[in-house]
This record gives structure tokens, sequence and C-alpha cells, in this order.
């Protein structure tokens, strides 16, 4: 565990990716990355093997894994799932060319872009509402977030919980340092509550929902964060190579996000069951869960809030633009480039 005084992990993309570029160079590097990856011609053959890194999230995506649609459209592949828990880890992973597609939120997706990791932007899966809190204990005498003050709060280094913690305290005028801030990730967080070295966590689900039945209140979320500017969601991203290889299969894979992203607003009681399995939740607790989190679908990526298309970009390279600022801010990474150096990231021409 660490304290936030300890820069969060954003700046060791550096040591696994190369040096951080400077920003004319890095905008060099981008384009001529994309240029590549358009003009590089597609694979016939479906791939012997995809690597799919995932979040425990409650989205389409989790629900697609639930329902094996994966494994039925390519039934000659090799499908392999690998969970992560944290985006560092998942920046980590690309940076090692162990993954094809992955799933990450905005602000360690912003760290990597930054620091020139070999992926792009396909698609945006969903904007984060409630399903991220700022959980207390009842016992913490934390009456809102000025009680934060003087107390012990984990989060995840790094990620979306991370990010809106910050932009919380900021919001409200609090100095980081008038609180302590530990490292911790959302498989961590219950034992760490439960051994009382804890007095709050901001979190995601399904590790928020434990903490709410063992004497949990919520002070904020990161939709009322947002709601003051500090918004939050995660993306999907591809590996360069693999898009380069397999741009068929990201259409393809698309088309099964938005089937599982259907069934996940539809919420029948089947995909209920499925969608809990992979949370390890109640049906009424997944149903709650539903409720808290704004899913995208592919008709949604082309929407200028989103992804946009090339002729009409959305809102998606501004988004990165002010996370990378706020990494700034907070020394996680070295450099904030305009929105036009991410514009090349995003895969626009798949909804075209």
């Amino acid at each position: 565990m660490r304290r936030h005084e300890t820069s969060p992990d954003g700046a060791s993309f550096t040591a696994r990716g190369g040096a951080i570029l400077s920003f004319t160079a890095a905008f060099a590097a981008s384009l001529a990355l994309a240029l590549g990856a358009l003009s590089t011609p597609a694979t016939a053959a479906d791939p012997e093997e995809l690597r799919i890194g995932y979040f425990q999230s409650p989205n389409g995506e989790l629900l697609a894994k639930g329902q094996g649609l994966l494994a039925k459209r390519f039934p000659n592949t090799k499908i392999r799932y690998i969970k992560f828990d944290v985006g560092r880890d998942v920046n980590a992973a690309f940076a090692g060319g162990s993954l094809d597609i992955g799933i990450i939120g905005t602000p360690p997706g912003t760290a990597g872009l930054v620091n020139s990791l070999p992926y792009k932007i396909y698609y945006l899966h969903d904007i984060i509402g409630e399903s991220e809190a700022l959980v207390v204990k009842e016992s913490s005498g934390i009456a809102d977030i000025q009680g934060v003050k003087g107390k012990t709060i984990a989060t995840p280094f790094g990620s979306t919980s991370h990010f809106s913690l910050l932009a919380a305290l900021k919001q409200n005028g609090i100095d980081p340092k008038e609180l302590k801030i530990l490292d911790i990730t959302g498989q961590e967080v219950h034992a760490a509550w439960t051994r009382g070295d804890i007095d709050g966590a901001y979190i995601w689900q399904p590790a928020q929902a434990t903490l709410l039945a063992e004497g949990g209140r919520i002070i904020t979320n990161s939709r009322e964060v947002a709601g003051k500017g500090g918004i939050t969601g995660e993306f999907g991203i591809v590996s360069d190579k693999f898009y380069a290889e397999h741009p068929d299969v990201v259409k393809a894979y698309i088309e099964i996000l938005e089937r599982a992203t259907a069934d996940y607003k539809a919420a029948s009681p089947e995909n209920v069951a499925i969608l809990a399995r992979e949370l390890g939740l109640t049906a009424d607790e997944t149903r709650s869960v539903i409720s808290q989190i704004i899913v995208l679908d592919a008709s949604d990526q082309k929407d200028p809030k989103y992804l946009g298309t090339s002729s009409r970009p959305g809102a998606l390279a501004q988004l990165l633009k002010d996370t990378a600022d706020f990494l700034l801010a907070d020394k996680a990474i070295k450099v904030s480039p305009p929105a036009e150096f991410f514009k090349p990231f995003i895969l626009t021409e798949l909804y075209e």
C-alpha cells in the first residue's frame, strides 16, 4: 500500500513502454501508427487465438463473456479471457504484448496513450455513474465529503475511482494531504475494511455492494462528480498489431457487443442471472447495479458526445485532454498534449 504522496502508477508506464516522447515526436508517431494500421491488409483467416482483458464491470462486454458469444462467433479460435482489477495492469499487459483487446478506464487509458503504448480506442463501453462511489463506515463519523479530513480512504491508484476521488476533493476545496489515501485494489479493499485499516473507500461494483452490506453508506458517487466536470468512463482498446492484421475481427466484436448491450439494457431474468454470476452478486443486486451506469451501444459511438465520425469527430478527444490535464497536475504523467493529439488513436472509421 502506498500513500497518496507517492505518484500514481501512471508514471511507471514510461519504464514499461519507453521514454515519454516530446509532444511533436509523439504526435508524429501517433499519426504514423494510425496510418499504418489502416493501410495494412486484413488477414483472411480468423486468428488462432484472441486474448481479451476484461474488468468485472457491469456492462455489455461482461454479459457477452457470460453468454459465450465470442466462442460461438469464432469456433476455431482459442478465446482467452484475462481478468484485470486496475487499468495500470492492463497498460502493462499491452506494453508487454500479451493482450489483443482490452478495456480500460479513462485515466489510465489517457496515460497509456500519452506514453505511446501500442493500442487504439475502438469502443466506448460506458460512462460511469453511481457504480463507483465513496463508501464510508457508519462508525467512521464521516457525515459528508468534508468529514474525510484526517481519515483513511482507500482507492486503486491510477484508476477511474482514484480520479473521481481526487476530483471530488478538488471540487470541495479539500487538499489530498488532509487525509490518508491508500492504494488498495478492488479485490483487497474488503479485507482492509474488515481489518479496520480504512474508514472508507472510493470503489466500483461489485466491491461497493459488499461494503454497503457491511455497515457502509455512500457519501458521493461518480455521477455527482461528473456533474461538476469530473467525467469518467471505460473504453475498449485494441493492439496496433491485432487491428492491422484482423480489422474484420474487431468489427465482428463490435457487433457482438451491440447484441450483448441490447440484452444488458433489456435485463431479462436469464441475462440478469448470467451477469449476476459474472459479478458475484444476487439477481436483485445486479438489477440495481445495471441502473447505476450509462452503457453505450454501437450506434451511440457515432454520437458527437462520444467517438463521433471521421468527418465529425466527437467529444472523446477533449475528454482525454481534460483527463490528461488532471493527471499532469497530479504528476501522474509528464506532459498533457492538446486534444488533436488523441484523435488518431480513436478508430471512428469502424462506424462508417
